[in-house]
Formats: C-alpha cells, structure tokens, sequence
C-alpha cells in the first residue's frame, strides 16, 4: 500500500514539476512575442497564478500572429504574377491622386495595405438590416457572371434560409457562387445548410482558421469579414452578419441598430481582391473572376460617382497593428470632430490617449456604444475608462434603442469609414477586417446626419456611471479591466 502511495506521489510531483517547466516555456512565449505589454504582463500574471488553467488557454487562445496566410499570399502572386500585373495596370488610371491633408491621411493607410485609394466610385449608405438585405438580395438577383459571398456569422433562419434559396436558385441558373463563412462564428450552421448548398454547386468552404499545424489548436483568430461581390461591378461591406436578429427581430435586443455601404466604380476591385486571398486561403485556388473597372455612372446614385475610396483590410498577419494604426490615424487628423460609433470600447492606452488628446485640443470627440450588451466582459471593462475620458472632454453614449452593432466613424466633414472593424483590442490585433474608408464631403456628411440621429437615442455617461454603482459591481469592472488585453 506504500509502495504505491509512493508511485502516485512520485507521478504527482513529476506531472507537477513537468508542467511548472511548461509553464516557465509558456511565459518566455508570452515575453517574445507579445506586441504589447499590457498583454504580456497579463498572460504572465495568469501563469504564474493559475498555471494548470492558463497555460492551455494561452496556447489556445493567446498568440497573436496568424501563421502562414502572408506565405500562401506569396505563393498565389507567383503563380498568377501575370494576372496580378495585368490587374494593377487596370487599377492604376483610377489611382486617386491625394492631395494636402488628404495625402498625409491616405498616405499611412496606402502603405499600411498596399493598396490605392481610387477616384470615381459610388458609396451608398445603407442603414439597418431590411435597407442593406434587400440591396444584397436585389444585386444577387441580377447577377450574371458571379457572386462572392462572405460572412464572420450564417445562421440556419429565416434570414439565412432566405439568402441560401436565392445562391442557391442562382447558382442552378449557371452564376458561379463562391461562400465563405468563419467555422467560429458560425458554429452553430447546420450541415443540412452547407449541403444544399454544395449540391447545388456553390463552392461553399469554412475560412479554417486552424489550418497548418502552428494553428492546429488556436480559436482565437476570427474571420469577421462581411463581404459581397456581385460580377465585379456592385460591392457590399459593413457590420451586418446574415441572421434574423440582424433585421431586429432578436427577442433579446429588439432593434438592431447597424450600418452598411453599397460600392460601386473601381472601388469593387479592390474589395474582390480582399474575398480573393481569404479564398485562396481557404480553397487553395483562385477563380476566374472579371477584372475589368467599371466605373460609377457619373452625377447619378449615391455620391454621384465622385468618390474617393480605399478598401482596407487588417488582420494578424504583419508585424504592423493595422487596426491600431487605422484609428490613430483617423483620431490625430481630426480638426473639428470625430464620431465613432461602436458596440465595444476596449482599447488599449494608445488609443485612449490619442481621444483624449484631441478633445484637450478642442475636438467634438464622442464614441456612441450601446446600453446593452451582447458579451458581458467588454460591457464591463468600458466601465472603467469612462472617468478618464469624461476629465478630457471625451464624451460617451449609450445607444437606447436596442443594441448598436455599426462600426461607423466620420472625421470632420472630410472622411468617413463603415465596414467590421470595432473599438476594441480584438477588431485591432486578432480579427481578420475590412473598411471602407471613404475620402467625400457629401458621405461624410451623410454619415454624420445618420449619426447625429442615433445620438438623439443615446444618453450621456461619465464617471458617475462608474462611482455610483455597487462595491461588487465596481470590483467586476476592474476585473474585467484586467483581461482588456487579451480580450
């Protein structure tokens, strides 16, 4: 009986000792290769604490780099460099020229995705879910050649049944219908959803985020791209995912606030060029698709054909923090006012900064969030920021009227921008996003009237929102204000 006392004490020290080796190997990681150190001394501090929770959870949840996307980019350019040369000489007579504060702007976020911005687009502003599906579904409609299809959430609903009868008649009609959707977001799809479609021949696949064995065991990389193109010519981004609630029939939420673009003009290319990589990863090919630039109708439509736009994708995939860098750069242009409108505020201390800068600077600053949450974490730690910027002149809203799920900013009446990307760490390291960043008096000011409506449904928080709340309350807030980094 003492003998194997001693062997189980013996394995129990042993697993012991191995896993306190796994987690001091652990915590080199995190030091090496965190980008920030907020997230580093987070990570740390939970291992050393709770070693047997966090440790696989780092390994699952933590890192921050996706491997392999930029090498299978390199691979597709090689294989179809010709292609590619061809596309960039199209592209390049509708190369914006930029100009003053527009090119100190652009210049960073051209570089930062090397892309251009393109003159003689068309932006329509779709607000709210039944304006932005029957758009979707009046261009699907009319599609000839193809359609491209990308969604971070496809819910098995009505909503979704709506979308999957329309691919699918269409695709039976001989257009070409390429679907992705991301395996974590729409975890819950049914296998019966992605059959019919694939009997139906649409190349339907998940975005596979675990592909490659560095991303054998990660989840925490997401593909919260929104995309639709139809023939090459009408484009689609912004917030909405493909669900009921989206259309405001949530029982939980009501009214679901968010916005969406329609693209038109050369603009659409370069959004197809987004779907195309994240197709390759996922498919491993690369479809024939047109290339050819149609531009906007001149004087008709929304923005008369005279904008000047970038589609700008981000993700974790370069050394550089895209999403980090897209909102420094839209808060230090700001000369008279910035609106960001958003479901989370969870940023790290370099974004906080830059808003209270220029609101000492006698910006309008104002960040519209909602009143109630869908994720309870975030919801919290937003809490404990609104001191801060309350003592800088930054103001906060909460949006009343059901929940507020559009990524929406506008700048003076100089840029404006829609697409998937949040105010919030995620959106900023760990997403993969697109923008529409859009260069126009017109959408800028069309932005902010839609804005200045949601504003009339929010209410004004400060620092008192925090200190008269209970002690339990405020403890859970500043807990959660601990796992802002990494969430």
């Amino acid at each position: 009986m003492f003998d194997e006392l001693s062997e189980t004490a013996l394995l129990g020290t042993l697993v012991f000792v191995l896993w306190e080796l796994l987690a001091i190997g652990t915590i080199v990681n995190i030091v090496m290769k965190s980008r920030s150190a907020a997230g580093a001394w987070g990570w740390s501090m939970a291992v050393l604490a709770l070693p047997f929770f966090a440790v696989p959870l780092y390994w699952v949840l933590g890192r921050q780099q996706f491997k392999g996307y930029v090498e299978r980019l390199r691979e597709a350019k090689k294989t179809h460099e010709r292609s590619f040369l061809d596309l960039t000489g199209t592209l390049r007579p509708h190369f914006a020229i930029l100009e003053g504060d527009e090119r100190r702007y652009g210049g960073v976020l051209e570089k930062l995705s090397e892309r251009r911005f393109t003159k003689g687009n068309e932006v329509c502003l779709l607000i709210d879910g039944s304006r932005t599906f029957d758009a979707i579904f009046e261009a699907i409609e009319g599609a000839s050649d193809y359609v491209l299809i990308q969604f971070f959430i496809v819910k098995d609903d009505d909503l979704g049944n709506r979308l999957r009868e329309l691919v699918v008649r269409k695709a039976r009609e001989g257009v070409r219908i390429y679907f992705i959707y991301d395996e974590i977001g729409s975890h819950k799809l049914s296998r019966r959803y992605l059959r019919s479609l694939s009997e139906a021949g649409v190349k339907v696949h998940d975005f596979h985020s675990t592909q490659g064995p560095s991303n054998r065991f990660q989840i925490n990389f997401r593909n919260h791209r929104k995309i639709v193109v139809v023939d090459g010519r009408v484009g689609f981004v912004g917030g909405h995912n493909v669900g009921d609630e989206y259309l405001g029939k949530s029982k939980k939420f009501g009214e679901w606030r968010d916005t969406h673009v329609r693209l038109a003009g050369p603009s659409v290319l370069s959004l197809q060029m987004v779907f195309l990589a994240d197709y390759y990863w996922a498919a491993r090919e690369i479809p024939p698709l047109e290339w050819t630039v149609v531009t906007a109708a001149d004087g008709s439509g929304c923005g008369g054909g005279t904008s000047v736009v970038l589609t700008l994708p981000t993700g974790p995939i370069e050394s550089i923090e895209g999403g980090t860098i897209f909102f420094l750069n839209a808060i230090t242009r700001a000369k008279e006012r910035i609106w960001i409108a958003s479901p989370y505020f969870v940023t790290d201390e370099s974004i906080r900064s830059a808003l209270q800068m220029v609101a000492l600077r006698g910006v309008d600053v104002r960040i519209m969030i909602p009143e109630k949450p869908d994720k309870v974490v975030p919801w919290l730690a937003t809490f404990s920021f609104l001191a801060d910027m309350e003592a800088a002149g930054v103001r906060v809203f909460r949006y009343q009227s059901g929940f507020l799920h559009q990524k929406v900013l506008v700048v003076d009446e100089a840029l404006a921008s829609v697409g998937t990307m949040n105010l919030d760490n995620r959106s900023m390291r760990l997403n993969f996003e697109v923008t529409a960043v859009v260069l126009c008096q017109d959408f800028a000011k069309q932005v902010a009237a839609m804005l200045e409506v949601d504003f009339s449904r929010c209410r004004e928080v400060g620092g008192a929102d925090y200190a008269s709340r209970s002690w339990w309350f405020r403890v859970a807030v500043r807990l959660a204000r601990l796992t802002s980094p990494v969430l």
